[in-house]
């Protein structure tokens, strides 16, 4: 039984999740960024002072087994007349309430899985509350993820955390033992690289024998990656954590115009590669299309992760 463990964060973690679940013979982990701060998530780790729910709320139902009732009230979100409620995802309620009454992250988690009959294991990379700093080439400092993504004008040079944060046991351990990482699908800066930021983290990624995978976003993201390739994001990653990656993948699917000039009001565009590019490089099909938005396929995901761990590319 193969160990994979998905580092990251959001929704592009959820998508690559739902590929990789459907590979037989495998046992799945997800690791996942606590730093979120905004909506709903923000508001509830600010009244019970308790390690940002949303992302994990989020790979919980990506990793069900099926679409289940009980998964899809985990996403129900109370509308604007609630009051006190709007805005609020019930899973987040819910996550909040048995780590206020538990006082044990992990372990809420682990019961509200265990309820949705997820084959594998979610884990937070931290159980502290934490905020993230980014620190860009011009010199602007910007505070908490949420505003990384809004206010960031240039290129973010280094991100860090406001206080000392360490790892969760559980995170390292579920490292040392994995024989496959893949990092992403997701937000450089505010998804995957909180992960890798923390030293426990980064020391156990530098000494692990696992082989570790990026996937790329397919297009470049406002406020964090415009005007980025796929060298800038390996650079990225090994400025903050500087461990060998095996092998990075990105998407070759077309993407319609209408689409891609959709994204270009944002400044947006599809990801490219720069050769030499710092890891080996496979363009696979991935993508599929939800109106103007471009997503990961979980087939094709789940067809691409297969071949790559079943071939010899990656011990070449």
């Amino acid at each position: 039984m193969k160990r994979i463990v998905v580092i990251g964060g959001g929704k592009g973690q959820a998508a690559l999740i739902r590929g990789l679940k459907k590979i037989p013979d495998i046992h799945l982990t997800s690791l996942v960024t606590v730093a979120d701060d905004g909506g709903s998530t923000g508001r509830l780790r600010s009244i019970f002072d308790i390690p940002a729910m949303g992302d994990i709320r989020n790979v919980m139902i990506a990793m069900a087994p099926e679409e289940t009732f009980l998964s899809q009230i985990m996403s129900y979100r109370f509308k604007d007349n609630a009051q006190d409620l709007s805005g609020h995802s019930l899973g987040n309620l819910i996550l909040s309430a048995l780590t206020e009454s538990s006082g044990d992250f992990v372990q809420s988690i682990s019961k509200i899985s265990k309820v949705l009959n997820i084959n594998g294991d979610i884990i937070p990379s931290t159980t502290q509350t934490v905020t993230l700093k980014a620190i860009c080439e011009d010199g602007q400092v910007v505070i908490g993820e949420q505003h990384i993504g809004k206010d960031v004008k240039g290129r973010i040079k280094e991100l860090s955390y406001l206080t000392e944060v360490h790892a969760s046991l559980e995170a390292i351990e579920a490292i040392t033992n994995a024989d496959y990482i893949f990092f992403g699908v997701g937000s450089l800066y505010t998804s995957i690289l909180p992960n890798l930021i923390i030293p426990e983290l980064a020391q156990a990624l530098l000494i692990s024998k696992a082989k570790k995978i990026f996937v790329a976003n397919a297009m470049t993201q406002k406020g964090e990656t415009l005007g980025y390739d796929l060298n800038d994001h390996l650079q990225a990653i090994y400025d903050h954590c500087p461990i060998n990656l095996d092998l990075a993948i990105i998407a070759n699917t077309p993407i319609p115009v209408s689409i891609l000039d959709h994204y270009a009001l944002d400044g947006c565009e599809p990801l490219t590669i720069r050769i030499p590019s710092l890891a080996k490089v496979l363009s696979y099909d991935l993508l599929t299309f939800v109106g103007n938005t471009v997503v990961h396929d979980d087939i094709k995901v789940k067809k691409c992760c297969e071949e790559v761990m079943n071939s010899a590319i990656l011990h070449l």
